[in-house]
């Protein structure tokens, strides 16, 4: 039997701990796997891309455990009421090949790309940052709010989204959350809501080469936290913001990021650091106050590997709806699968039998 962990299950444990906690600890996972970065066995994620959208499937393993994910992306979705992004994945022991769990990743994916934001923004932001800019203001949007409210210490959130049913949205669940000391403003434009952030976060879903963020609306000091673009011909800054002689751009796995991030724009040899050498203390996330740092997230598997993991842990340890599946079969010979139809060869045979 193979443990199951559904949307339910998900949002029970949710509930349980508390969305702040549930992104906190599962933060502390995260940094923790990529303080391992060398144990990993990585690659870049396999993209299948149509006209409307994407699929693809990311693996990782640390020689002991294997994870992968499925996971979509179709931004004209919820023209049809569906999600653009969902996904699902398994947890795997890499000794026998057997799977130890299979998991809903479409609310995980939004919880762990909202942590790993946090985490490098800890590295990257100035100390004392209180202001962020939240442009788009959809699925991903309540998740960066409490992430960074909750770890950066953010204080006042200004909003802006293309579409004003985002925006009302996202103010009805942000004030039924009762953050504290959080004021949520809501601006008309992007350059209202950027001006005098400390923080800029995009989160837009748009597949083209977009220009969110211009060169004008960026200013010395900001951290730019570019969630959105995330494939080929996806990107949400100007090219020129990262020609900026005081910028700084962090990536999670670099090659991985030249194919889909913000730097899919820039030569090859354009410089970047990896998120891994920033935590390990191997590189600084910010050389000076005056600097643009941009943390170029696209999501990257050992993310949903350190997700899985940690699910698997707090679903074992909180009682409750605990669900196993019979996905695996369990034999009494492993060399006799067939024994699993029992008498059926017989039963066929009987029947060609009574028909003659």
């Amino acid at each position: 039997m193979v443990d199951f962990i559904g949307v339910s299950r998900v949002r029970e444990l949710l509930l349980r701990r508390g969305t702040a906690r549930f992104i906190e600890e599962l933060a502390g996972e995260i940094e923790a796997d990529f303080l391992r970065w060398d144990a990993f066995e990585k690659s870049a994620r396999h993209a299948t891309h149509s006209s409307v959208g994407v699929i693809e499937l990311m693996p990782a393993s640390d020689g002991r455990l294997y994870a992968f994910k499925y996971v979509n992306g179709h931004p004209k979705n919820t023209q049809e009421g569906l999600l653009t992004v969902t996904a699902f994945g398994v947890l795997a022991d890499v000794q026998s090949g057997y799977p130890l769990l299979l998991s809903e990743l479409t609310l995980t994916t939004a919880l762990r790309t909202a942590a790993t934001s946090a985490l490098a923004a800890r590295r990257m932001a100035r100390p004392g940052s209180r202001v962020m800019a939240l442009i788009g203001n959809g699925a991903q949007a309540e998740f960066q709010a409490i992430a960074f409210h909750h770890l950066l210490g953010i204080r006042e959130l200004r909003l802006y989204d293309v579409d004003p049913a985002a925006t009302d949205k996202l103010e009805r669940n942000l004030a039924a959350l009762r953050l504290e000391d959080l004021e949520v403003v809501r601006c008309g434009s992007t350059a209202a809501a950027v001006a005098g952030a400390d923080v800029v976060t995009t989160a837009t879903a748009d597949k083209c080469n977009a220009t969110i963020l211009t060169p004008e609306l960026v200013v010395p000091g900001m951290h730019l936290n570019a969630v959105g673009g995330d494939c080929p011909g996806k990107t949400e800054l100007h090219r020129d913001i990262l020609l900026r002689e005081d910028v700084r751009v962090v990536v999670e796995y670099e090659p991985q990021s030249r194919i889909e991030g913000e730097i899919q724009q820039m030569q090859p040899d354009y410089a970047v650091t990896e998120l891994a050498a920033v935590l390990a203390g191997r590189a600084v996330g910010r050389r000076h106050a005056g600097e643009v740092t941009v943390f170029d997230s696209v999501g990257f598997a050992l993310e949903d590997f350190s997700a899985l993991r940690y699910l698997r842990t707090i679903h074992q340890q909180e009682r409750g709806a605990q669900v196993q599946i019979d996905l695996i079969p369990s034999l009494r010979d492993p060399k006799d699968l067939f024994g699993l139809l029992g008498t059926q060869p017989a039963r066929i045979a009987d029947r060609r039998s009574a028909a003659a």
